[in-house]
């Protein structure tokens, strides 16, 4: 069975690579390149064909920015079954953006520094690998450079987010108490995703007039990240994309360590390191939840809703044994049962709990691979297996869809798949998975 899962997962990625030298996520429904994805899918080619996992990695480092930003987005050629697009966003407006790849201006959470470790890992040949390293390694340095000069008002080490899309939970039950505090005007426009996936798998018309409404006050102020952190009615202050910064830290320490020299960037790093992990245990830990919280910059509050991106700081090793502990408790209270596939994306105990509706409770094997790897990590063996088998069981049940419905009932009389079909982060995280 898993060979020819194996087989079918290659197909998928094979399949979803354009002649541009990149990895659209699925036809139809995302048909650009994207950020964490393809760090993701990177580390699938890894297993099975190096070359393309460096053309991945090549392809969105091409978009970078002056600044060093790297965009949520890169629209390598043009569609009409996307929206919003590069004219909706007009990243150009900012005189920074990259002249070659239009993109958005927005991004997504930082991957390529771990990205790049695992591939380094996998790799049969190092000294071609560490030549690949070596040649790409600085421009992610500048990336994370990058969100501690601009996305870091404070000077805690924990950078922000201004937008939902940014955290990659794009619609996660978390944001609705951000939606509460704004009443944006009602954008009419084509909605291409739910002409493809069952609406009610995807977003409301209302959610998007709040993310089409950020992106119009980051367009006013040219994506002019000081005056987004002044204006911005989403400023956020996230769990998971913090942990995969620090997590990224880490992956270049390593990196720049096998390398060898750079003695300035790894003292910097291990500076951003210290700073970065001691903010994120003082400030996002909530130890009567036992779980990691969101804090909202804008209306200086904490958001105190339990997603799997409170499980995700496992994967970056920072919390201490007590807490992730703790962090364990809760998940298998929460989010386990005899009747569940770990890990719901969000607390199935809560109103706001829709198990097939996107970020709003399916799960994703994303997610469940940061956490596989990261209970291993802290010697949760037995969790962590059960985590990669249900992400295996799921998709042999289902097929390689973008997420799945957590509840082991439905399986039994419809499929639990939903959003895109031949998913290519579903296809490369299982490849990784089979292999580890």
């Amino acid at each position: 069975m898993s060979i020819r899962l194996i087989e079918q997962a290659q197909n998928i990625l094979n399949t979803n690579f354009q002649s541009g030298g990149y990895t659209i996520p699925c036809k139809g429904l995302y048909p650009f390149q994207w950020k964490w994805d393809a760090g993701f899918i990177a580390i699938g080619y890894a297993h099975y064909d190096i070359e393309k996992a460096k053309t991945e990695i090549n392809s969105l480092l091409s978009s970078q920015w002056l600044n060093g930003f790297i965009p949520h987005i890169v629209f390598h050629q043009e569609s009409d079954t996307y929206f919003p697009g590069p004219d909706f966003h007009q990243a150009e407006l900012n005189p920074l953006s990259n002249e070659n790849y239009p993109s958005t201006g927005m991004t997504q959470p930082p991957v390529v520094g771990f990205t790049l470790e695992k591939m380094y890992h996998i790799a049969k040949d190092k000294k071609d690998i560490l030549q690949f390293i070596q040649q790409n390694i600085d421009k992610v340095y500048t990336n994370h450079n990058y969100f501690y000069s601009n996305r870091d008002p404070k000077n805690e080490g924990l950078v922000y987010i201004y937008h939902n899309w940014e955290s990659g939970t794009d619609n996660s039950p978390v944001w609705d108490d951000i939606w509460e505090t704004m009443n944006p005007p009602e954008y009419k426009v084509e909605r291409k995703d739910i002409k493809i996936i069952d609406p009610s798998e995807r977003p409301t018309n209302r959610e998007y007039d709040h993310y089409l409404y950020i992106i119009d006050i980051a367009k006013e102020h040219k994506y002019d990240d000081k005056k987004i952190a002044e204006y911005s009615p989403f400023l956020v202050q996230d769990p998971l994309f913090n942990t995969l910064l620090i997590k990224s830290n880490q992956s270049l320490i390593n990196l720049y360590q096998v390398l060898g020299g750079n003695e300035d960037k790894i003292k910097q790093l291990e500076e951003w390191q210290s700073k970065s992990i001691n903010s994120f245990n003082n400030k996002l830990y909530n130890a009567e939840l036992g779980a990691y919280v969101y804090y909202d910059l804008r209306n200086e509050k904490y958001l105190n809703q339990i997603s799997s991106s409170s499980f995700a700081p496992l994967y970056a090793g920072i919390p201490s044994k007590d807490q992730a502990s703790n962090i364990v408790k809760t998940m298998l209270d929460k989010f386990g049962g005899e009747n569940r596939y770990l890990c719901a994306s969000f607390d199935p105990d809560s109103s706001r709990f829709n198990p097939k509706k996107y970020w709003r409770g399916p799960v994703w094997i994303n997610m469940n691979w940061f956490l596989y790897y990261g209970l291993l990590d802290y010697g949760y063996v037995d969790l962590a297996n059960k985590i990669k088998s249900d992400s295996i069981e799921l998709i042999t049940k289902a097929g390689f869809y973008e997420y799945f419905n957590p509840n082991k009932e439905v399986y039994k009389y419809e499929n639990g798949g939903y959003g895109g079909s031949d998913f290519s982060w579903t296809a490369a995280l299982y490849i990784d998975l089979i292999n580890n």
